[in-house]
């Protein structure tokens, strides 16, 4: 499997470099932090996956005329305009479920935290590599009801209706 790695901070590009290439599955990884040729070196290339940092920094500014917390999503949907059938991952410090949304809605094919070991990232690009997508499950939070909502909870699980619900409470319509 051929990855392309875009991502700004030449420390982590080697550590990953360092890290997949005790994998055979990996026949190849290259990373690039030059945005303006990006799409000359996809077709050069041809990566099966390319893992793209969420946050690129300057770079993009040139390429897609702006700036946010979130240009490697922008570069993503640029991307996918250009080579619909490119396989996309995001990878990120920041693992925010907006972010992971945003990621699958524009048609990436999985969100990665940078925190993850190894073996689960070639896991998971190899996942991704067989037709497969990977965003996290989000944790939910389910805060304990109050008295007064358990309440309501069990007169309606008896069929109690809204009207009967209120007057055994003493609370308004």
């Amino acid at each position: 499997m051929k990855v392309l790695l875009v991502d700004d901070h030449a420390l982590f590009a080697k550590s990953l470099s360092i890290a997949l290439c005790d994998f055979p599955e990996i026949e190849q990884f290259s990373s690039t932090k030059d945005i303006q040729h990006l799409e000359e070196l996809i077709a050069g290339e041809l990566p099966d996956i390319l893992l793209i940092d969420i946050n690129l920094g300057v770079q993009i500014v040139p390429l897609l005329g702006g700036l946010t917390d979130e240009d490697g999503l922008m570069l993503t949907k640029h991307l996918l305009e250009h080579f619909p059938e490119q396989k996309i991952v995001i990878l990120s410090g920041y693992n925010l479920p907006v972010y992971r949304k945003e990621a699958k809605r524009i048609g990436a094919k999985g969100f990665i935290s940078k925190d993850v070991e190894p073996d689960e990232l070639l896991h998971i690009l190899l996942m991704v590599n067989d037709g497969a997508t990977h965003f996290p499950r989000e944790e939910v939070f389910i805060e304990d009801l109050t008295e007064g909502e358990k309440k309501v909870l069990e007169l309606v699980a008896t069929g109690a209706k809204r009207k009967d619900i209120a007057e055994q409470l003493f609370i308004s319509e």
